[in-house]
């Protein structure tokens, strides 16, 4: 296969149909990672996919139809691949923000994205998404985060408010560990399938989750920290800013394993 396929609705990507979608950012999508047919987390994805739907659009895409764009976008292929899939509508725009429609569907399957293995030195920055419970497509500030960050030494960038308190990073939900528990920040996020799925998986294997306040200054209240998303089931952090924390492989490791727990499920 191409290194890239799109399609929109079904068919080939048109030039005149990406232009819409080249020339606004309002839209949403979900990213997966896809290994024969199937996805872990595939539930997670399409409720994420309806949520945005009816939020940013008005109208849910049914299921089965999505279910029905993904297998047109694989074809029949077997094997390990990323699946992208775009909510978007040359119907809604500045000019005419207020229609009610059910969104197009861009899908662009590409070779599967390796998962981060390096511990990550982290970059706080004061910054906060808009409608931060959404993947959605304006993406600008996250990248321009994360050239700053490369840019100062660092691997990523971490949010963090005002005050210091830890929310998300650019692509990826952040994790803190205390003896067996996983503390999730309690802040405005996007709730990851990545960090879904640990959440499923957690039990079995005598972790605990819990939700709370993380701040700058607690760091030195946890054993280890790290970030996962959908290509990344957990990968250990080196640092955040000036604070190192001890090398982290035995977390990893059954973090690792409460993921692979989840089964996958077919599209």
């Amino acid at each position: 296969m191409a290194d890239v396929l799109m399609q929109i609705d079904g068919q080939p990507a048109s030039a005149a149909d990406l232009g819409c979608f080249v020339l606004s950012n309002y839209g949403a999508f979900t990213s997966m990672q896809v290994e024969d047919g199937a996805v872990r987390g595939l539930d997670l994805h399409l409720a994420r996919l309806e949520a945005e739907a009816v939020e940013l659009f008005g109208v849910a895409v049914p299921e089965a139809l999505l279910r029905e764009r993904m297998r047109q976008a694989l074809d029949g292929r077997a094997g390990r691949f990323s699946l992208r899939v775009n909510l978007f509508s040359d119907a809604i725009s500045l000019r005419a923000p207020d229609a009610a429609v059910q969104p197009r569907v861009l899908t662009t399957l590409s070779p599967p994205a390796a998962p981060l293995t390096t511990p990550l030195r982290l970059q706080t920055q004061v910054y906060a998404r808009e409608v931060p419970h959404l993947k959605h497509a304006a993406t600008f500030g996250l990248t321009l985060a994360r050239r700053l960050a490369v840019q100062g030494g660092f691997d990523d960038a971490l949010f963090v408010d005002g005050g210091g308190r830890i929310s998300e990073g650019s692509i990826w939900n952040i994790g803190f560990v205390q003896g067996d528990t996983v503390v999730w920040p309690e802040a405005p996020m996007l709730a990851g399938t990545g960090q879904g799925l640990l959440q499923r998986g957690m039990e079995g294997l005598g972790l605990s989750s819990a939700t709370r306040l993380v701040g700058l200054t607690g760091l030195a209240d946890f054993d280890a920290a790290f970030i996962c998303n959908s290509a990344t089931p957990a990968c250990a952090v080196a640092a955040i800013d000036g604070h190192a924390f001890p090398p982290a492989e035995a977390v990893i490791a059954r973090l690792i394993d409460a993921w692979r727990s989840n089964p996958r499920q077919k599209i």
